[in-house]
């Protein structure tokens, strides 16, 4: 479609890495934060709570912009099939560093495009994609310094993947490398496509 009838592009939640991801791909979008309760609901599985609340986010927002592209995200971190949250403070940060070393930690990150245009063919595609991370047997006070000086208090799995945090990380398996950040580029520029825009415009 010409750059003049390019749609709306809405990003649904609030999280700079995610903001700084999606401005990769040099597309004019805005930001709406929505209010959804994120609490996994009983026997929900990793992924189901992921898929779940990547949608409900860009619905909720679709609600409030008519004819736009809304984009949803979820990220759900998981060690022996138990979802791990974000820690909040350092103590609870300490701790899940200290369970996850030496172990391989499941993200599960989910992807959601609501496109509220009218007549649109593709009005929701959903996908989740999975990163297996192996974090390194480090001692405590290793682990202790890192979270003195990065603080990743706001992040699932306590460690920032794109700053020092790297260098907790043995391994990361993954059909997509931004996926562990918080949004997985490659399954967005796919639903982006299928859904008409066009991603290299002079």
């Amino acid at each position: 479609m010409p750059p003049s009838l390019a749609p709306r592009l809405i990003l649904a939640s609030g999280s700079a890495y995610r903001k700084e991801l999606l401005s990769r791909l040099q597309l004019p979008f805005d930001v709406i934060s929505p209010d959804i309760d994120e609490t996994p609901l009983e026997n929900e599985k990793p992924t189901e709570t992921a898929l779940r609340l990547a949608e409900a986010k860009a619905k909720a927002v679709a609600t409030l912009a008519d004819s736009s592209l809304i984009i949803g995200s979820d990220q759900v971190a998981t060690l022996d099939h138990e979802q791990i949250g974000k820690p909040g403070d350092h103590t609870r940060a300490l701790a899940q560093l200290q369970k996850m070393r030496g172990r391989e930690v499941i993200f599960h990150t989910a992807l959601c495009l609501v496109d509220n245009r009218s007549g649109s063919t593709t009005p929701l595609q959903i996908e989740s994609v999975a990163t297996i991370v192996t974090f390194r047997d480090l001692p405590d006070a290793e682990l202790d310094a890192y979270l003195q000086i990065e603080k990743p208090y706001d992040c699932a799995g306590s460690a920032k993947n794109e700053g020092l945090g790297i260098a907790l990380i043995d391994q990361i398996r993954s059909d997509d490398p931004t996926a562990l950040t918080g949004l997985p580029l490659i399954a967005l520029t796919r639903m982006l496509r299928a859904a008409g825009v066009r991603l290299f415009t002079l």
